[in-house]
């Protein structure tokens, strides 16, 4: 079964940084993208930033220059680092894995931690 354990959020000024980290556990499957998504109040979950499944990275377009998604293969964590936040970063970030079931896509998703960035 796989888990995601998020940790890392909290309260930070506008300006200022934080790191988020997920641990992940029980991926048995070799294709499968691996990242951050967030969602704000009344609006959709977006991504923010992903490893594909052949290592590349991807950013959503309102983070590049400030975010920078990091792995460590040993640990099996992915952590996200988060500078020159904004009030508009203010979301629940979510750890994302996601893999195919025949030709579906699949998620597990960790349980979120909730970043705030006062103006």
């Amino acid at each position: 079964q796989v888990q995601l354990v998020e940790s890392g959020g909290g309260l930070v000024q506008a300006g200022g940084s934080l790191r988020l980290s997920c641990a992940a556990s029980g991926i048995t499957f070799s294709t499968y993208t691996i990242g951050w998504y967030r969602q704000a109040p009344g609006k959709q979950r977006e991504s923010v930033a992903t490893f594909s499944s052949g290592g590349g990275t991807n950013y959503a377009d309102s983070v590049k220059g400030r975010f920078t998604i990091s792995r460590d293969y040993a640990k099996n964590t992915v952590d996200l680092q988060m500078n020159s936040l904004k009030f508009e970063d203010t979301a629940v970030y979510y750890c994302n894995v996601q893999t195919r079931r025949l030709t579906l896509p699949y998620n597990y998703w960790g349980q979120g931690t909730q970043v705030t960035v006062s103006s």
